[in-house]
């Protein structure tokens, strides 16, 4: 079976897995363990600049969706009486 790379939180001695490894239960395996960077420790706006980062290279393209999201909103929506 080739390697897979899950991802888990720890309690204690346990690894609590956040999908299905796949393997049977009792199975030994080898586990290597890396911690993932903590979102809390980013600097003020690191975190929007990581979530958007695939937008980074095509503003248009985003400026097109966002429009056309608009105007989706836009279609079924019922006037309001004042």
């Amino acid at each position: 079976m080739s390697p897979a790379m899950l991802h888990g939180i720890i309690h204690g001695r346990t690894i609590e897995l956040q999908q299905d490894s796949g393997l049977p239960d009792g199975q030994k395996v080898v586990v290597t363990v890396q911690a993932l960077p903590d979102a809390s420790r980013l600097s003020p706006g690191e975190g929007l600049r990581r979530a958007f980062g695939g937008w980074a290279e095509d503003g248009d393209e985003l400026d097109r969706y966002l429009e056309w999201n608009r105007q989706q909103r836009k279609m079924n929506r019922r006037e309001i009486d004042p």
